[in-house]
């Protein structure tokens, strides 16, 4: 019995290390504009556990305090709610908005920014119309910043005449905020669906911010192709009303393209394979979603366009970025 006694006093000192850790990074990864005040609290707030730890008496009671503490702060965590109505950066100032009318699709504000440096900048919101019976394709952005394993991805919609939308959704970022994957875990960032010109989204990441541009043309079957652009864009007319926080786990970039997916009735990717999205162009050629007459390894090759993806006042724009890719496959 002692040796059973002793794991459930470890597990039960794990257990309040990893809530009261919690607790703090929630203090220390809010929504408080300041970084300067939220290192303040939550040094404040890790302090004040300590002592009432290792210096209030009875030991017993001391735990208690700090548990209350700990539970007014996750409190004040859990009632938090998302807003659109913040001071945002310019490139996620505009919520869009979206008009149905049989299959004519009215998007209001479209972004089509021309990008000198992430301070300057030709801010420009349109409103386009779609439509929706003229959709012909879907393609994959994968844009690697860094690590493999991760990347933003976002697609891009196709239709007759060559015309594109791209939807990326990212975070809504605050004037003087930058983003932080640790940050995403919490409740920082508000969500956002940004719908745009390619030069815009793909131009300002291959160029500007010099990141490895992929774009992969995908199988999409008509019925489901034109699902997955509904549920886009009735998701972000919902986004207008409804504001949701992004988190990394479960309301991401990546997350919310598995999302869309999964409301046209396909299998979805789940788990890690959902997280490391850094891989998703492999799970899309092991399940025949990709060209396969290539090796993957040549199709990833064929499929950068960062190179020319940056000359976003080239004409033809879109029509250039896609030369000499893999075709998707037949249906």
């Amino acid at each position: 019995m002692r040796p059973i006694r002793r794991l459930l006093s470890v597990l039960r000192i794990v257990a309040l290390v990893v809530w009261f850790a919690w607790t703090a990074l929630t203090i220390e990864f809010s929504n408080l504009s300041s970084a300067g005040v939220r290192d303040a609290l939550a040094i404040a707030y890790v302090a004040a556990l300590a002592l009432a730890l290792f210096l209030v008496r009875p030991r017993r009671r001391g735990v208690l305090v700090a548990l209350g503490a700990s539970l007014a702060v996750a409190l004040v965590y859990l009632v938090q709610r998302p807003s659109n109505e913040r001071e945002w950066l310019p490139d996620v100032a505009v919520t869009p908005t979206v008009e149905l009318a049989g299959d004519r699709v009215t998007i209001h504000g479209v972004r089509d920014f021309r990008w000198r440096s992430d301070t300057d900048f030709d801010a420009r919101w349109e409103d386009r119309t779609y439509d929706v019976s003229a959709l012909r394709t879907v393609d994959l952005v994968m844009s690697y910043w860094g690590p493999l394993a991760y990347c933003h991805t976002f697609v891009s919609f196709g239709f007759e005449g060559g015309e594109q939308l791209a939807v990326s959704v990212e975070t809504r970022k605050e004037v003087g905020e930058e983003f932080s994957t640790y940050a995403g875990f919490f409740k920082r960032f508000e969500l956002t669906y940004v719908f745009g010109d390619e030069r815009d989204l793909i131009g300002v990441r291959a160029g500007h911010r010099g990141e490895q541009v992929y774009l992969y043309r995908v199988r999409a079957e008509p019925t489901r192709l034109r699902e997955l652009f509904l549920s886009y864009v009735h998701f972000a007319d919902d986004l207008a009303r409804a504001p949701q926080f992004y988190d990394v786990l479960d309301n991401s970039c990546g997350v919310n393209i598995l999302h869309r997916v999964a409301d046209t009735g396909a299998v979805a990717l789940a788990g890690r394979a959902a997280l490391l999205n850094g891989y998703w162009d492999r799970h899309l050629y092991d399940h025949g979603a990709l060209d396969q007459s290539l090796p993957f390894d040549e199709l990833r090759a064929q499929s950068r366009i960062d190179a020319r993806a940056k000359d976003v006042d080239a004409p033809d724009y879109s029509r250039r970025i896609r030369e000499g890719l893999p075709s998707p496959p037949p249906l």
